[in-house]
């Protein structure tokens, strides 16, 4: 064998090892905070800017961070609308790799026999400077539990996200959560929940799946 095809057959598998190191094991356990500061100038607007961290395989490796900045228009008490503008930094392949996510959202909310249910729908524009643009289509719906306990208010609930993307229109993820939703005081409310995400290879067509602690908090003004 050539000396030239013994670097080749090296380098191929030096690459692989690489991507395999920085590719997190099928159900690994990660644990993702967010916290959020909201803030209503008028009856009719509402700014919410957002910053959250993950940390991967088994909760070890810090890969994942972004802040966002969002505006919604509150049209009346079951529909609201507006966009944001998202910066993500997330560890692929070794090394942290930016995204800039501009979007659109709107929501809806609503009462069913006393369950509290909101629908968010939010269409982004996945900007990169080491790949391929991107669409992308988010719909996640919250149903609340009508009963709270103690004087935290605590509430149980369940969530589901669903994510395509517009080239090719593909089911490539989808977030289950199901946790506890607390207010700790007027102002400072806390979601604490367990959160099954599955993930596509859009190379292989193939599933892998994470689970995770989630905690958020809000700060309202």
């Amino acid at each position: 064998m050539s000396k030239l095809k013994i670097f080749i057959i090296i380098g191929v598998l030096l690459t692989v090892f690489v991507s395999c190191a920085y590719a997190y094991d099928n159900h690994d356990f990660q644990v993702w905070n967010t916290n959020a500061q909201e803030y209503k100038p008028n009856k009719f607007s509402k700014i919410t800017v957002e910053e959250e961290f993950r940390w991967g395989n088994n909760a070890s490796d810090f890969y994942y961070q972004h802040y966002d900045a969002g505006y919604a228009y509150i049209l009346n008490k079951h529909f609201n609308f507006g966009g944001g503008f998202r910066y993500i930094n997330e560890k692929k392949s070794g090394k942290f790799r930016e995204e800039s996510e501009p979007y659109f959202l709107f929501l809806a909310y609503w009462k069913l026999a006393g369950i509290n249910f909101s629908d968010r729908t939010r269409i982004e524009y996945r900007y990169y400077d080491y790949q391929v643009n991107s669409w992308r289509f988010r719909n996640k719906l919250d149903i609340k539990s009508p009963w709270t306990f103690t004087r935290f208010k605590i509430q149980p609930f369940i969530a589901d996200e669903v994510f395509f993307r517009f080239n090719g229109i593909d089911l490539n993820e989808n977030r289950l959560y199901t946790g506890l939703a607390f207010a700790l005081t007027k102002n400072l409310s806390l979601e604490l929940s367990y959160l099954w995400r599955t993930t596509k290879n859009t190379t292989t067509c193939t599933w892998s799946d994470t689970n995770a602690l989630s905690f958020k908090t809000k700060l309202s003004f």
